[in-house]
């Protein structure tokens, strides 16, 4: 496991020779597997630049192929944490709170595909892949929910499209946020925002089977310090 920090790209592409998550690990690693390329040693899956958060690593070929395949078998749990505009599932905060029974949790289950107008977007679009994101409420701020978001299938972008979509996008996301960041009437939340310097959205969790034992292993990677202290300079108001 690696937990890789906000603005690394996972390897090199167009424009991005240096500085990856890729040219690290060949440097420190003797043994890493090359079953995704020679440019991709060890890569078994990606986030974006953007996010934190825990990264798979393979040493062999055999251990790749294993987690590979549970990755495309839709095995491995993968859970981050975001904060995004407006209150989500406010209505049933409120019911909990007066007793009822309602619960936080959501799901938006919408196809995501290359955006025509485009073309380095992704949008949910009709014709588009299957994605499959679950959502949960984990804290109300005055502005702002905190989310515990779970992913089934594994689209570029999905969460940031997702959320955006759904009319709440991740904070500090430039490309999927519509300018939310900017139109935050209070000046201290969006001075909070520019000095944020990145999306908050981080992969804190994940979990699948170990390729040679099978035992099942679940990771955590906790929040980056510039994510936590967002968090608390809302708490303090």
């Amino acid at each position: 496991m690696v937990n890789k920090p906000a603005g690394m790209v996972i390897h090199p592409a167009a424009g991005v020779r240096d500085g990856t998550l890729a040219n690290a690990l060949a440097f420190h690693f003797d043994q890493l597997s090359t079953r995704a390329g020679a440019l991709r040693p060890g890569i078994v899956h990606r986030l974006d630049r953007g996010t934190s958060g825990i990264v798979v690593v393979a040493k062999t070929a055999t251990a790749h192929e294993h987690l590979a395949d549970q990755f495309r078998a839709r095995e491995v749990f993968k859970s981050y944490v975001a904060l995004v505009h407006g209150l989500v599932a406010r209505e049933a905060r409120d019911a909990n709170a007066a007793g009822g029974t309602l619960t936080t949790r959501g799901r938006i289950e919408e196809p995501i595909g290359r955006d025509p107008r485009h073309r380095t977007r992704m949008a949910v679009m009709r014709g588009g892949r299957t994605a499959l994101t679950l959502y949960r409420a984990r804290r109300w701020f005055e502005r702002f929910t905190l989310l515990d978001v779970e992913i089934k299938t594994g689209r570029t972008h999905q969460i940031r499209v997702h959320l955006a979509w759904l009319k709440h996008p991740v904070v500090g996301d430039e490309v999927y946020g519509g300018g939310r960041d900017q139109n935050v009437h209070e000046p201290r939340f969006r001075a909070l925002i520019r000095t944020l310097n990145r999306q908050f959205l981080h992969a804190e969790q994940i979990g699948f089977r170990h390729p040679r034992t099978g035992d099942y292993l679940r990771f955590n990677a906790p929040l980056p310090p510039e994510l936590a202290g967002f968090l608390e300079a809302l708490e303090a108001g």
